[in-house]
């Protein structure tokens, strides 16, 4: 599994054009509320990449675990074979720019037991920006059939009991967007908040303009502002519905920083009323 650098989560476009044997390389473009991905997809797409629908592939039905629950392992595990991952060959991940849906394909992926996972770096705009080829279309083919085995727990998860106590205990980072943590509009959950003791982390800030990550560094500097730190307090993330708070995980696991995710987030929280809900700026 040497084709593709080793030492980061993420590969740049030029490290994957260089690529001497392609990877299973997954089209995670996903957007809240639309356009399809597929259609994005169609419209133009990095060759010989597969699309993989973050509803259907990444999630299991929303329900009372939320609006993107975790996938069962076998359900996952058909999905990528599908999509012709195999456990001896590396998977690189794009979406759009930001890697916000990529993270969820990365987080998953390790989750159960890939080795080795990257993110694109800026992803599909990355990609075109330095006038690289596309596909646009269906594949001409499907993709031949993988063999990764999914094998649960190889990441740390956090469920509502473990992150209120994460809260209380350690760090429990809210990936969201400070209005949305704060309370002050919540345009898709049908409850404003976020959980007591939570620390308002955006994971807009955890990117440059043009989507790419900033540098370890820098994202050292800004979790240490937060409280975190590689040899400091347990950590962990949330958002909505567990998807930008993989993005959290990714950005802290580039600065060195091991994190549990609660994968039914904000979404899975309010469906019970009696756990606690808090409004306003954070106080710590």
């Amino acid at each position: 599994m040497t084709a593709v650098p080793d030492g980061s989560a993420l590969i740049t476009v030029d490290e994957l054009a260089a690529v001497p044997a392609p990877p299973a390389l997954l089209d995670v473009r996903w957007r809240l509320g639309g356009p399809p991905g597929i259609d994005l997809y169609l419209g133009g797409h990095i060759p010989g990449a597969v699309f993989t629908d973050l509803d259907r592939d990444l999630a299991a039905p929303p329900g009372a675990g939320g609006r993107h629950p975790m996938p069962v392992a076998a359900e996952f595990q058909a999905a990528m074979r599908r999509a012709g991952v195999r456990d001896d060959q590396p998977v690189v991940v794009y979406d759009d720019a930001d890697s916000t849906a990529a993270a969820r394909a990365w987080w998953l992926l390790r989750y159960f037991g890939h080795r080795s996972v990257r993110v694109l770096d800026g992803g599909y705009a990355a990609w075109t920006k330095a006038g690289r080829p596309v596909e646009t279309g269906p594949p001409a083919s499907a993709p031949a059939e993988g063999d990764f085995t999914a094998s649960p727990g190889h990441l740390p998860l956090l469920d509502a009991d473990g992150a209120a106590a994460l809260a209380r205990t350690g760090v429990l980072l809210d990936a969201r967007a400070g209005a949305r943590y704060r309370g002050e509009t919540e345009p898709v959950d049908p409850v404003a908040g976020h959980i007591p003791g939570a620390v308002s982390a955006p994971t807009a800030e955890n990117v440059t303009k043009d989507g790419t990550f900033l540098p370890p560094d820098s994202l050292t500097r800004r979790f240490a502002a937060l409280g975190v730190s590689a040899d400091g307090a347990t950590v962990g993330a949330y958002c909505g519905s567990g998807v930008t708070a993989a993005h959290e995980v990714l950005a802290l696991t580039l600065a060195g920083i091991p994190a549990s995710l609660y994968t039914g987030s904000w979404s899975e929280w309010i469906t019970n009323p009696s756990r606690p809900i808090a409004t306003g700026p954070d106080l710590g």
